[in-house]
This record gives structure tokens, sequence and C-alpha cells, in this order.
């Protein structure tokens, strides 16, 4: 191989992991652009000669000669990876939400969850970082590459432009409690399908029952049109306060600028620094009024 062959092979590749294609799905690859060869008919032939009484007079072969397909067995190895109908998973996960006395529990509930089909194509499940008993909870869309690697929420760019977020108004990654709408990471980083949004939802919403903060922030504009019920764009919800009925109590809650939204469009951090100001004014006068709480 000459050295601009291996250039160009390297520079490829790089734009592959910028894609978010960082994996293969099969040993050989596939040009499915290819027509496939046409089937050629089953010409059937006469059987072979035998010393047992003919069984048909016609030029085909007796009925008793044909041969069969071999009987189709399923495996475990076919079956993995196969998520029932939406609908039914979408039942499930409400189900099994609701189960979960702890954090700890809805974990394992999503570690044995087959009915999300992102589940077989992530590395890992992604469910949370940070203070499970935070007044401060984060929630974003779904995770990246990066969180795929590590098991966590925001550890990339946009984690560490949260972490410098949370400094400016005095916090640490520690103080919050931090997940995603989406625990397992879509292929390619990309957009998650309504029905996987659906079927994850119970989860999440679970999730923040437990944690139950004083304020929770919604990041970018899936994730609030999600968990707020608005159809509204970020443009408009950012900045407004919302309430979030856990059926037990209403929280307060934000929706706020994405931090990868804010690395692409850094002209839009002086608005999310005023969300910031406001999400912190919020947290110190409920401090004042509940000093023993939490």
């Amino acid at each position: 191989m000459t050295s601009d062959h291996a250039t160009t092979i390297r520079e490829l590749l790089a734009f592959y992991l910028e894609a978010g294609i960082d994996c293969a799905l099969g040993d050989e690859p596939v040009d499915r652009l290819c027509a496939p060869d046409l089937a050629t008919p089953n010409i059937a032939t006469p059987a072979p000669a035998s010393d047992g009484p003919i069984t048909a007079k016609t030029g085909t072969a007796p009925v008793a000669a044909t041969r069969q397909p071999p009987p189709r067995t399923t495996t475990a190895a076919a079956r993995a990876g196969i998520a029932p109908p939406p609908d039914i998973a979408i039942e499930s996960a409400r189900e099994a939400a609701r189960t979960a006395p702890s954090l700890e529990a809805l974990r394992t509930l999503l570690e044995s969850f087959d009915g999300c089909a992102l589940k077989f194509t992530a590395s890992r499940l992604v469910f949370a970082d940070g203070d499970p008993r935070a007044r401060l909870m984060f929630v974003g869309e779904a995770p990246g590459r990066d969180e795929d690697i590590e098991g966590l929420p925001f550890v990339g760019r946009s984690g560490q432009l949260l972490n410098r977020m949370l400094a400016a108004i005095g916090l640490k990654r520690g103080d919050v409690y931090i997940a995603n709408v989406i625990p397992w990471r879509p292929p390619g980083n990309r957009t998650p399908t309504p029905q996987e949004t659906q079927i994850c939802l119970p989860f999440i919403r679970r999730q923040i029952e437990l944690v139950n903060p004083d304020v929770l922030v919604t990041l970018g504009n899936p994730s609030t049109q999600t968990l707020l019920e608005t159809r509204e764009g970020i443009m408009k919800t950012r900045g407004r306060w919302f309430d979030y009925d856990t059926g037990t109590r209403a929280i307060r809650a934000m929706a706020t600028f994405h931090p990868a939204y804010l690395l692409r469009s850094p002209s839009y951090k002086r608005m999310a620094w005023l969300d910031l100001r406001a999400i912190a004014k919020v947290l110190e006068d409920k401090a004042l009024e509940q000093p023993a709480s939490k």
C-alpha cells in the first residue's frame, strides 16, 4: 500500500467517525447497489432408477423422491436483537417502570428490557450520572458516541461545556443529576424515532419521580417537547417556567439550549447564561423556604 493510499484510508476512517459510523455490522462489505441474480427455475428431474415399483407414470419425479427443504429452526442467536412491536413494547415499558421502587431497581429493569431495538445496536446502557438526591436534574435527548463508550451521559465536548455552565452558577457535576430520555445511543447518532421515544418515555418519567428534584431542566428541543408536552420550538420555550406534574407533586421545569447546540452556535450562550441565572435564583429561593428539605 502506498503512502497516498494509506493517507486516503485514514482520512476516510476519520470521516466515518465524525459521521458516527464507528462499528461494522458484518465481516464482509455488501454491495447493495448490485442487482441480485435472477433465480434459476427449479426444473424437476426424473427420479433415479430403483428396484422398487414405479409410483408415477409422468416425466416428473415421484412425490416421495422430491427433495424437501430442511425444517427451519429458531436458535437463540436468531432471536437475539428482535424487539416486539411498538405498541406491545410501550405497554411493557409502562408496566415495568411503574414497578421500580428505586433508581437501582429501575436501572436493573432497563438492563433487562428488550423492548427497544436501540439496545441491540448500542454498546451499553447510559443510565445517569451525578447525585440521585440532587435538587437540580438535567435531561437531554440521547447518548452520543463518547457516552456510549463511557456508559455515562454528557461526557464528550457537550458534557465538558455543561460542566462549565454548572461552574458558572457555583455547582459541580456531582451536585446535580443528569440523564437522557433515550438511554441507548441511536446508530450513527441519528434522531430517535417517535416509537423509540415513546418506548423509553415511561422509564425517564419514573426516573424523574424517583429523583424528585426541585428543578428540572430539559436540554434541547426533543427532550423539551417530550417531557413538557409542547410543540413549540426551543427558541420560544427556553427561559420559560413550566410545571412538570409527576402525579404526586409539580416540579418547576425550564427548557434551555442543549450544550451541543451551543457549541455549534456560540452566540446563544448569552441566552443560556440568562436561563442558568434564573435556575440558580429559584434554587436559592427554595433553599430559603425549605432549609431542612432533601
